[in-house]
């Protein structure tokens, strides 16, 4: 089992790399089918940017499904970045988020979006704040993550590391990773406390369940 650190995160993702890009390409999250892949398209169209770059773009979907922009895509696995780049669609760069941080992106872009990517707790507080180093002045971050009052499960709800599962997903997914659980209020602290204006908070509902499928939130850098 993964140890609940950022490390632990990107170990589990480098075994899982090829099972993941199977069950996207293959459309086996349901969810993501059905509610949050079009949800997480349509608030990033909302905003009309021109450039973007997505922060833990796995193998590139949602790149690919934003042709009319100037994409970067960037993620910390070789495994899904070789992925990325061999489908085309945008560029795509191997970059951790710890080296983000550190102002090693050199982008200036209209729109981050982070979709189901920020997982950790460290790593998360340190691509916020340097969101200046990628995004223009007025520019805008799009996150969707699991909603929390879904997530929570048993457990109870405040701020802390979970164990991660891979329940629901082929037998070829093995050692989830550990992931970090946040409030919707620190949440919302997560923006204000490194200069983004929320500008809105969407939850998408699934269809068949009626209940949010996942929680997207929206600030915005000052002019």
């Amino acid at each position: 089992m993964s140890s609940h650190t950022e490390a632990g995160i990107v170990d589990s993702w480098v075994r899982n790399a090829d099972p993941w890009v199977t069950a996207v390409r293959s459309g086996e999250i349901a969810s993501r089918v059905l509610a949050t892949n079009q949800a997480v398209v349509d608030a990033v169209r909302a905003y009309a940017p021109r450039t973007g770059v997505d922060l833990g773009c796995g193998e590139g979907w949602l790149v690919r499904a934003l042709p009319e922009l100037d994409m970067v895509g960037v993620d910390a696995i070789p495994g899904l970045v070789e992925t990325a780049r061999a489908a085309g669609g945008g560029e795509f760069r191997l970059l951790s988020y710890e080296q983000i941080a550190a102002g090693l992106l050199d982008l200036s872009v209209d729109l981050a979006v982070c979709n189901f990517s920020l997982i950790g707790n460290e790593s998360v507080d340190g691509l916020f704040r340097a969101a200046p180093s990628y995004l223009r002045r007025g520019g805008i971050m799009v996150v969707q993550t699991v909603h929390p009052l879904m997530a929570c499960g048993d457990a109870p709800y405040v701020d802390g590391w979970r164990e991660g599962s891979w329940a629901g997903f082929s037998s070829g997914f093995a050692d989830a990773p550990p992931w970090y659980f946040r409030t919707l209020s620190s949440w919302i602290a997560l923006f204000a406390t490194n200069g983004l204006r929320l500008l809105e908070m969407r939850e998408p509902l699934h269809p068949h369940t009626g209940k949010p499928a996942s929680l997207i939130l929206v600030g915005q850098l000052p002019e």
